[in-house]
Parts: C-alpha cells; sequence; structure tokens
C-alpha cells in the first residue's frame, strides 16, 4: 500500500488558478487517454481538503447529481479535512474531518487494506502528509499551462534528497512524472 499524491499541475506549479478554478485544465488534451481509471482501480481510500471537496460540490452539482461523486468514486470512502460543517452527498462514503493528519491515516490505511490511499489535494493537505513521513509517491500530470499564481501544487520546500523520479511519460499534452518520497530526517 502507498500513500500517493496524484494530481495536475501547470508548469508553474499550481493546481488550480486564483478563484480555484480548473477550467485551463479541461482545455488540455490527453491524447485520447485517460490514465485515471487505471490509477484509481488501485485506491482503497482517499482524503482531499474543504476547497476540493466544495468545488467538486460547485462544479459538478454532486449536491442534485451524486452520480457525479458516485460514478467515478463508487464507495471507496472518502476523508474530507474541513473546520466547517459541510453538506453530504447523497450515497457517497464521507468522513468528515479536522486535525493532525497522522491518525487519520491510520483509519484511512485500514479501510484500504492492499489498495493505495489517494491524496486528492490540495496541495497544504498533502504536504501535511508529507511533513509527517506519511506521503510515499507523487504524481504530476505537468501540462502546458501557465497561471502565473493560485494554489500551489505544493507548498512544502522538499529538496532532491527526499525525491526520486520514479517515471516520466508523455501523454498527449501531458507529462507524468512520477517521483518517490522519503520520510523527512528525524
Amino acid at each position: 500500500m502507498k500513500t500517493q499524491y496524484y494530481t495536475a499541475t501547470t508548469i508553474d506549479g499550481f493546481i488550480a488558478d486564483e478563484h480555484n478554478s480548473l477550467d485551463w485544465l479541461f482545455e488540455v488534451d490527453q491524447g485520447g487517454v485517460d490514465p485515471f481509471s487505471g490509477f484509481f482501480s488501485g485506491v482503497g481510500a482517499m482524503a482531499m481538503g474543504s476547497t476540493t471537496y466544495e468545488w467538486i460540490l460547485g462544479h459538478e452539482k454532486a449536491l442534485d447529481h451524486p452520480e457525479a461523486w458516485l460514478e467515478p468514486y463508487g464507495d471507496t470512502p472518502a476523508w474530507i479535512f474541513t473546520h466547517r460543517d459541510l453538506p453530504v452527498i447523497p450515497g457517497a462514503n464521507l468522513h468528515f474531518v479536522r486535525g493532525d493528519v497522522a491518525p487519520v491515516h491510520r483509519e484511512m490505511a485500514e479501510a484500504a487494506g492492499e489498495r493505495n490511499i489517494w491524496i486528492i489535494g490540495g496541495g497544504d493537505l498533502a504536504g501535511q502528509f508529507a511533513d509527517q513521513g506519511l506521503l510515499d509517491e507523487l504524481i504530476l500530470g505537468v501540462t502546458p499551462v501557465t497561471l502565473g499564481g493560485g494554489s500551489p501544487v505544493l507548498p512544502r520546500r522538499l529538496t532532491s534528497a527526499r525525491l526520486t523520479l520514479t517515471d516520466a511519460r508523455p501523454l498527449g499534452q501531458f507529462a507524468y512524472l512520477t517521483y518517490s518520497l522519503k520520510a523527512p530526517s528525524p
């Protein structure tokens, strides 16, 4: 089992623009291939921050159309890190949590079994897992887009001493880069 941060990013390192929009992402050609379904088949649990969850609620209209959640994610349990009350998508296996990621990671690992944990985003949440040595892999779909600002892919200092490139491949206009991540030195 691995804990993976799988996300799309611009070449200048942003996962969303300054308005939390992903419109830029949907313009990028994937070359007719869907890498997500292959990735998600190995996922047994997932986590996201409240901004990501609210984007799904707004963009996908998941409260009125729960299938927008259920079709891609099924009953895969999701932990939503938030400090406020958020609406629940009907039929979704959601756990609203706050605080330290370490105890939640243990719950997620138990739920995932031998499958992987996916940290959807945002970047700060992925960084919290990295800070505690709980993030094993970064999978970045780098797009030929620059935003000049917005939500950073990973607002942490991670040097090459912790990161090892394990795969690099083009897919349409994307460049998929996979890095293994070592735990921070004590």
